[in-house]
């Protein structure tokens, strides 16, 4: 059973004679009768063409002259704007206010392809669509259909698209202005920074609102994170069309840019000019590398399965390997992660730490040892040959705990799998 149920009325015409009235009041009562015991939001989304009265920030349809219908639309709640866009972005919200993941939409046949186009690109697989055609009819075709396409173009795809784009750009940043933590060691011959959860557009709690990371298990698509990243690279002045993520699998493979992409890979290394790298954190540690000197770059992904396999020195004998980089120009800054005061292994697990150095874990004793990923990764680049002074980690801001500081940091162990995810990004100024 439909947890929300969505009524499109968006391609209809509307009159205000009676039959008109009677046709609308019998299609919106079949729906209430039908929804109304199980449904928990039931919606009806329409074009500005109806008359409606403005209630706050959102449109309430009324259709003058007809009691039995103004009365039955209260059971409704009705999203009234021009834009497809704007309507299903409003309703969106409404839905994850409510936490629903279970929809009907009940539409025209003529307008289904479009509507699932639109929801294709708003809505992920967290969410489970049905669709059922609307059937509208009253005497003397008082209420006409749009003409609409049946088939969508791949033209009309790009429209939808740009439709999409252009409403998110105008929507506000959420919990404060975008923020970029940079490290005073890594030259200006770079652009590089390590991105906070404020100055975005995602509005989930455990999402909000810098989120650069869509998934199908997370109710953030990628059309919302792309918007994220490219407020991002305009403030940051990177071409996001020349962005890379690494592909995180929680090992040790590195992608040298220019070869051939692995299908996962938890680090990269570039020196080619205006290419963005990034590395993902929610707990796991972005890690950021630069070479002042052979002008080369890297990012790691590091949490503990990636840290005791080595991620970090990996990325760094990849530099040296590929672009002839010293190990004594290398910088390596070390990004926000959880910090040994919140993570926590089992003890089997705990022991590869402590017998790397046993300053890396507490409590070894417990059952479940605290564990600190950052000690360990400066151990590991300093026996591997980087030189001490050429490691940040304790920045002010880097060094705070993700799961500690939720006003601004993402965190796994914290938020649980709906969780957001920050980055740390560097490229070679062109």
């Amino acid at each position: 059973m439909a947890e929300a149920v969505l009524v499109d009325f968006f391609g209809l015409q509307f009159n205000s004679q009676k039959n008109s009235h009677q046709a609308l009041l019998k299609t919106l009562d079949a729906v209430r009768f039908h929804h109304a015991a199980k449904a928990k939001f039931l919606c009806i989304m329409c074009y500005n063409n109806i008359s409606c009265e403005r209630d706050g920030a959102h449109n309430n349809c009324e259709l003058e002259g007809s009691n039995g219908l103004s009365t039955l639309l209260r059971e409704f709640e009705t999203v009234s704007n021009p834009s497809m866009a704007a309507s299903l972005y409003t309703i969106k919200q409404k839905i994850d206010e409510k936490n629903l993941s279970s929809i009907k939409v009940i539409v025209s046949m003529h307008r289904k392809t479009l509507l699932k186009a639109f929801i294709d690109q708003l809505f992920t697989s967290v969410y489970n669509f049905e669709f059922e055609d609307l059937q509208v009819t009253s005497r003397g075709g008082l209420l006409k259909q749009s003409t609409e396409v049946s088939m969508i173009t791949a033209q009309e795809v790009e429209a939808i698209q740009n439709e999409i784009q252009t409403y998110l750009r105008t929507l506000p940043a959420l919990k404060g202005e975008l923020t970029i933590i940079t490290s005073p060691l890594i030259s200006d011959i770079f652009l590089h920074g390590f991105t906070t959860r404020t100055g975005g557009i995602s509005y989930i709690p455990t999402l909000s609102s810098f989120n650069l990371f869509s998934s199908s298990k997370r109710r953030d698509p990628k059309v919302v994170v792309q918007e994220n990243l490219r407020r991002l690279g305009n403030a940051a002045g990177f071409n996001v069309e020349k962005f890379y993520r690494i592909k995180t699998d929680h090992a040790n493979d590195v992608w040298i840019m220019g070869r051939k992409e692995p299908e996962s890979y938890d680090g990269i290394t570039t020196n080619q000019r205006g290419v963005t790298i990034a590395a993902l954190g929610a707990d796991c540690m972005p890690i950021v590398f630069a070479d002042p000197v052979k002008k080369a770059c890297g990012v790691a992904h590091s949490g503990w399965k990636g840290t005791l396999l080595g991620v970090a020195m990996a990325t760094v004998n990849a530099m040296v390997t590929e672009y002839g980089c010293s190990l004594e120009d290398i910088i390596v800054v070390l990004g926000p992660s959880v910090g040994p005061c919140c993570f926590t292994l089992p003890r089997e697990s705990a022991k590869e730490f402590h017998n790397l150095d046993p300053e890396c874990v507490r409590l070894f004793d417990s059952p479940d040892p605290y564990v600190d990923i950052r000690k360990a990764t400066r151990i590991l680049l300093e026996r591997g040959g980087i030189l001490p002074q050429n490691i940040q980690d304790l920045n002010q801001d880097l060094n705070l705990c993700t799961s500690c500081h939720p006003d601004k940091f993402f965190s796994h162990v914290r938020d649980g799998l709906n969780f957001g995810t920050q980055i740390g990004f560097i490229s070679i100024r062109e």
